[in-house]
């Protein structure tokens, strides 16, 4: 496997640290866990990319989709720790840097990264999803993408389109019976 996620549930926060590549096969489960810690009540989340190789567009449409969600919520915000400057770019090259805070100076971890990292725990990945879930997240992820500003929509157009088109394959092929 060429990345892995280790979780951690804190006082004022939930934490997730990605070692090695964000991609459209780790971005279910940090969706997944994410979900999760907002259902059960966190309003702020942490991404740590300090071990973190690089990103897809799929992984940062999901911390897109989150940081949305978490927007909508009385103090909600994604937190991104340590990214990296390449990591860095990219959020920024995609105008995620007006949805979540990189390197926030006064978040409530600040000055406690390694005793955070050395109670993380290994994120337990959930079955795989199969190809129709995992074709709505990837469209998924691109819509949210290209709804944040015209530049990436223009980008993400083709995409978007070709998704769209599959996924409506997948789901006549499921509909009638067949294997999607």
């Amino acid at each position: 496997m060429d990345s892995s996620l280790t979780v951690g549930n804190f006082e004022d926060f939930s934490w997730i640290r990605l070692e090695g590549k964000g991609s459209f096969l780790n971005s279910p489960a940090l969706k997944a866990y994410f979900d999760s810690r907002m259902a059960a009540g966190d309003n702020i989340l942490v991404v740590d990319l300090a071990a973190c190789s690089g990103m897809d567009s799929t992984f940062m449409g999901t911390l897109a989709g989150t940081a949305a969600r978490l927007s909508s919520i009385e103090g909600g915000r994604l937190h991104i720790a340590e990214p990296g400057e390449r990591n860095r770019r990219s959020l920024e090259d995609l105008g995620l840097d007006f949805l979540m805070d990189i390197d926030p100076p006064l978040a409530p971890w600040r000055g406690s990264l390694e005793k955070i990292r050395g109670q993380l725990e290994p994120l337990h990945q959930q079955p795989d999803p199969g190809r129709l879930q995992r074709t709505r997240h990837v469209l998924d992820a691109h819509q949210t993408l290209s709804g944040i500003n015209p530049k990436n929509a223009s980008s993400f157009a083709g995409v978007v389109g070709s998704l769209q088109e599959e996924l409506s394959k997948k789901e006549r092929l499921a509909k009638n019976g067949g294997s999607a």
